[in-house]
């Protein structure tokens, strides 16, 4: 979803460009500045030295993304050992930076894996409103979490530190809609592949690229 229009949905758009179709899976052969986009200034990465960093932008609010998720976990599981994936939730409006706060309160108390999923559930397929502070404590303590641990970190120093970051690096990636997805700090793809798929398979090219010192 873009800035301007994240509020705006379209089930039929959603689907058109997250599946691939059949003329976009003849191989045709992935060029930049069409299916992926090479930053003039490298952004900043967390993987250590010999790791290729694939950063996924994301936002709960966005059904864009909602769709996406299941592809980019089972990709996520399956990546090379070289891969080294960070999720970014982002905020394009003051509204959504409780969804960061709880994206970064749900890692620190180690239940992305848990949660992840059924945080888009509750919020496309349930219709839950998780925008406000009371809102998603009380969803959190229905899934079996301890609500007092998870406002503190949900309030914590630790998680704002991260969400403040997590407000820069899109600036640097120059992201302008989600779901877009970083790599190595060098390269920008996502909807301009044609299809989030074809872009999981523009990850791994330029995976390649980046391992064999292109």
């Amino acid at each position: 979803m873009k800035r301007r229009d994240f509020s705006l949905v379209c089930g039929a758009a959603i689907g058109a460009a997250l599946i691939q179709s059949p003329a976009q899976a003849q191989g045709k052969p992935f060029a930049v500045g069409t299916d992926y986009l090479v930053l003039d200034k490298r952004a900043p990465v967390e993987a250590p030295a010999g790791k290729i960093e694939v950063v996924e932008f994301f936002g709960y609010f966005c059904p864009h993304c909602n769709v996406f998720e299941p592809m980019f976990d089972a990709w996520r599981k399956r990546a090379p050992k070289d891969v080294v994936v960070r999720r970014v939730p982002v905020a394009f409006q003051a509204a959504t930076v409780p969804q960061q706060r709880l994206f970064y309160a749900l890692d620190a108390m180690d239940l992305v894996d848990k949660l992840h999923a059924k945080v888009f559930a509750a919020i496309h397929v349930e219709r839950q409103s998780l925008t406000e502070t009371d809102a998603i404590a009380n969803w959190v303590a229905k899934q079996g979490v301890d609500k007092t641990k998870f406002l503190e970190q949900f309030n914590s120093f630790a998680v704002a530190t991260k969400v403040k970051r997590a407000s820069d690096l899109p600036n640097a990636y120059l992201i302008d809609g989600v779901p877009a997805l970083g790599v190595a700090g060098r390269y920008l793809t996502g909807g301009m592949a044609g299809s989030m798929d074809r872009a999981l398979q523009v990850v791994e090219f330029l995976a390649a690229q980046v391992r064999s010192g292109k």
